[in-house]
């Protein structure tokens, strides 16, 4: 339940880092402590996603994507089949299926030892994708609004699950920016989603704010600002900034060119305790927490 803020048990503090909460998750049977940050490189096998170098629909071009993530220390794979930019055209749950069934029989067959996450909302997705090919998270973009299956169906296959918030959907959450107060509202969601998720057994969960996601340029801020206030939860936090429109629409750049924004708001991330970073660039934010890492010994 949500009681109001108070610090989490079993924290290390340090000014630089400031709050790395003791939390791990179990995947494929294997538990993952995230007293250390990780990360998790995107792999989007779409024809639409924002940021063109994320894409990779060719299997010669998955291939080398995947091994980009692994060369450059990416924990987790991230793998998505329908873009959740706004305005992103709908896909239906068959085409975004063999879009994943082909991508995950290529990295399971090259890369049998990768951690994979699917991006996906929708729970038969999700569910094909545990089965048959040994996905370990599921991350949700809709926070379990989009598929009232969703919440059952983690808690049954028994995965990490990443809970996000956002209102509507990719196509018309840009609309539904209009919060009584950003961070109570979005925590109070976030523990009502956890409250539904842990009555019916679901474990080693995640949570994210939603950067991006029916929030203004100026709430994504904000949230940033004060994103330490959910550690309230008690649980990992994941944060996806890589390259998005919060930080090129700033700097008036485009995606290509907000490498520079992403890790300095990367780094704030960090300082703000994030356990987990969605990234384009592994290599950069794995440097990024070399350095942090070196700055609080």
């Amino acid at each position: 339940m949500y009681r109001g803020v108070h610090e989490p048990i079993n924290t290390k503090k340090d000014k630089h880092m400031a709050i790395r909460p003791d939390y791990s998750i179990q995947i494929n049977g294997k538990l993952y402590n995230l007293s250390k940050p990780h990360v998790m490189g995107i792999l989007n096998v779409t024809p639409d996603s924002f940021y063109a170098q994320s894409r990779a629909q060719e299997e010669c071009h998955i291939i080398e994507r995947v091994q980009q993530i692994l060369d450059e220390g990416g924990d987790f794979i991230d793998v998505g089949a329908y873009s959740s930019r706004p305005d992103a055209s709908d896909v239906s749950a068959q085409e975004e299926m063999n879009r994943l069934r082909s991508a995950l029989k290529i990295i399971r067959r090259e890369f049998p030892q990768a951690v994979v996450s699917v991006d996906t909302f929708r729970a038969d997705v999700a569910a094909c994708c545990v089965e048959e090919f040994g996905v370990g998270i599921i991350n949700d973009i809709s926070g379990g609004t989009a598929d009232e299956n969703m919440f059952n169906t983690v808690a049954q296959l028994g995965v990490p699950y990443v809970l996000m918030h956002m209102r509507g959907t990719p196509q018309t959450m840009q609309g539904l920016t209009d919060y009584q107060d950003l961070i109570p509202d979005i925590t109070l969601f976030l523990a009502q989603q956890i409250d539904r998720l842990r009555e019916i057994g679901a474990k080693d969960l995640i949570i994210d704010p939603g950067f991006g996601f029916s929030k203004t340029m100026e709430q994504n801020y904000q949230l940033l600002q004060h994103m330490d206030a959910l550690h309230v939860l008690e649980l990992p936090i994941l944060v996806g900034v890589s390259r998005k429109s919060m930080t090129y629409r700033l700097l008036g750049t485009t995606p290509d060119e907000a490498l520079i924004g992403t890790t300095v708001l990367n780094t704030i991330a960090l300082q703000k305790g994030a356990s987990i970073l969605r990234v384009h660039d592994v290599k950069a934010c794995r440097e990024t927490i070399t350095l942090l890492n070196k700055l609080s010994e």
